[in-house]
């Protein structure tokens, strides 16, 4: 069966690419949308990577277990803005997780998750590039089954941590090189 899925980002023609390949059709945009919305009504599945606004529970609410997140930490861990950054600066475990949304931030139940190990020789950038493969390679392999159903969620494990994009502010001094700053320079800085 066909489905409209409505993707939520910036414009990424990966993730475009792997939700069309099974012959659905792909609508996307980064505008800030309502549940009354014609491309929210006219959508079966929603999919959100790098979705600047938080989702409201009218649109929540018309996609029961067909809106997922591709985040690109190891959830619990590093919810909300810079979850790359935070890896770093809290020293805390790093990786990509597929999750279900719900009215909270990063916090709906675990469809998959991929652990990944970097080390000191990375950068913010090359890090974020290879969490970002990893994220979508997750995705590849799994939207088949995702899109039919057939993965069991599992709820998130408590604790972990959360972080706003203001919560950046205190570590810019640290940010030498801006995106180009190596890890090492910031592993387990955060206070």
């Amino acid at each position: 069966m066909n489905m409209n899925i409505l993707y939520l980002g910036n414009n990424n023609s990966k993730v475009v690419e792997i939700l069309a390949r099974y012959g659905d059709c792909v609508i996307s945009t980064s505008e800030k949308l309502t549940g009354n919305d014609a491309l929210v009504k006219g959508a079966d599945f929603l999919v959100s990577y790098g979705y600047r606004h938080i989702l409201k529970t009218d649109i929540l609410n018309q996609f029961d277990k067909r809106a997922i997140n591709i985040h690109i930490s190891l959830l619990p861990w590093n919810r909300g803005a810079d979850p790359n950054l935070w890896s770093f600066l809290e020293d805390t475990p790093k990786g990509v997780t597929l999750h279900f949304l719900d009215a909270g931030v990063d916090t709906g139940d675990i469809i998959l998750q991929e652990e990944i190990f970097l080390d000191e020789t990375e950068t913010l950038s090359t890090s974020y590039n290879k969490l970002s493969e990893l994220a979508l390679s997750l995705l590849d392999r799994n939207w088949a089954k995702i899109r039919a159903g057939e993965i069991n969620p599992f709820k998130q494990p408590p604790g972990g941590s959360f972080h706003r994009l203001a919560d950046r502010k205190n570590y810019e001094y640290l940010l030498t090189q801006g995106w180009n700053t190596p890890a090492k320079n910031l592993t387990g800085k955060a206070i």
